[in-house]
């Protein structure tokens, strides 16, 4: 036999087998949710080959009955399904982990809070969601801490920031970037960013975020001095202009931070002084949203000090409320407001190209979920936990709406590996094609 074509074959084995090999890494890698709105915490699911329909009796793979109510979204890391969850009766802050294909109960852990926390009627604690690298998973739960476990439910490390004050508590969820953590703590006097050591817990660096005086009015317009400000934000990461760049919205501005040292970069004007959203970014663009009656802004990131005069692309007027983040794709911003409201707007202008109330048939068709798009779907849950699919495009096109009878959410959903994660205040459930009813654990 040639040697050369003996030689030849094993190169080309050893190359299908490395092929193969970072097939399924990169699959693996795209099937995994590991932060709250994905792995970019944008939102945008790698995974095109999601149920388009179900109820609670039809493409459920099965549900896992939750001790109490709770706003948190589930991440999904391989074969763990993990919700921060509070156990508010016990005054326990605690981290749930359950078999991804069952819906078992692989483990419960957290800590015993007794010191009492200000928060929202319809704001749980424990709304922060968990973030995971596949080797640890951590959560902050406000003024108990942050804490981080191995994957076994093992506590590697915990970090006491002090205490977490506003009569609406906290839901910002900590984001995992190289080998640090970040954690916007906040709202309320005590404000700040900080980037914790992933392994250790330990402070690399903290940037205080000084509060502003209050509005005018709970919705910062003109009327008396008693108003609400802060921000629940996640910060984002993005790059540009070959830097990485931590984003967060904050009172009256988005600012953007160098992720390794803290160091401001730049930042933008023009948002109100209460925000629930997160910034979005897509086809080079960040837009980000004020809450009650809130403006809309568009950045392009990569400059620096302020850059409002010359790299805010528009700003909207005040609108409606928003505490769901939208999506960017195809050029067209789509945004869900409270009240059950989805809008497509142009990226590069702002200019509103459609805009329609979602109608379902629950009591409740307001929504504070963020929404998912995977390939040219938009998932948007509302508080019933009814789900409407809708086409991400420049027309308004309803494909389905989903129910799921006798149950209410806040949260947003996860999807990886096809299948699709949804936390109400009573279960998780597993939604995935063909299935033929319910599994209750």
């Amino acid at each position: 036999m040639n040697a050369r074509f003996v030689l030849s074959t094993r190169i080309a084995a050893r190359l299908s087998l490395w092929f193969a090999g970072l097939l399924l890494l990169l699959s693996r890698a795209a099937a995994d949710w590991p932060a709250w709105r994905g792995p970019e915490g944008s939102g945008v699911a790698t995974d095109k080959r999601l149920p388009v329909r179900w109820s609670a009796n039809e493409n459920i793979r099965w549900k896992a009955p939750l001790p109490d109510r709770g706003n948190s979204s589930p991440v999904v890391w391989k074969d763990h399904v993990f919700v921060a969850q509070a156990i508010e009766k016990a005054n326990r802050r605690a981290l749930m982990c359950f078999d991804r294909a069952q819906g078992k109960l692989l483990w419960q852990t957290g800590v015993t809070h007794k010191e009492p926390e200000e928060t929202h009627e319809d704001n749980p604690y424990c709304s922060a969601s968990p973030v995971t690298d596949g080797e640890r998973v951590i959560v902050w739960h406000g003024s108990a801490g942050v804490w981080c476990y191995d994957l076994s439910g093992k506590e590697l490390w915990h970090r006491d920031l002090g205490p977490q004050k506003h009569d609406w508590g906290y839901a910002a969820s900590p984001v995992l970037h190289n080998d640090l953590c970040f954690v916007h703590f906040g709202p309320g006097e005590r404000t700040f960013l900080i980037a914790l050591n992933k392994k250790t817990g330990e402070t690399i660096w903290k940037v205080d975020l000084p509060p502003m005086q209050p509005p005018q009015r709970t919705d910062g317009f003109a009327g008396r001095r008693d108003g609400y400000i802060g921000s629940w934000s996640t910060p984002i990461l993005v790059k540009a202009n070959h830097r990485a760049e931590l984003v967060l919205s904050v009172p009256e501005k988005v600012r953007a931070f160098d992720p390794q040292t803290g160091k401001a970069l730049w930042e933008c004007a023009g948002l109100n002084p209460l925000i629930y959203t997160s910034p979005i970014y897509g086809d080079g663009v960040v837009v980000a949203m004020g809450g009650f009656l809130g403006t809309t802004i568009a950045v392009k990131p990569g400059g620096d000090g302020d850059v409002t005069a010359t790299r805010r692309l528009w700003q909207t007027a005040r609108t409606k409320n928003r505490l769901g983040s939208g999506v960017i794709a195809n050029g067209h911003v789509f945004i869900l407001n409270t009240e059950g409201i989805a809008e497509c707007l142009e990226l590069g202008t702002g200019k509103r190209v459609w805009e329609e109330r979602l109608r379902g048939q629950g009591a409740k068709a307001e929504s504070w979920s963020s929404m998912v798009l995977a390939g040219d779907k938009l998932y948007i849950v509302n508080q019933s936990s009814e789900t409407s699919v809708l086409r991400a495009s420049p027309t308004f096109e309803l494909i389905a709406v989903n129910p799921i009878e006798g149950e209410l959410t806040n949260s947003s959903m996860a999807v990886s590996n096809g299948e699709i994660f949804i936390r109400t205040h009573k279960n998780l459930w597993c939604i995935s094609e063909n299935q033929p009813g319910t599994t209750t654990q």
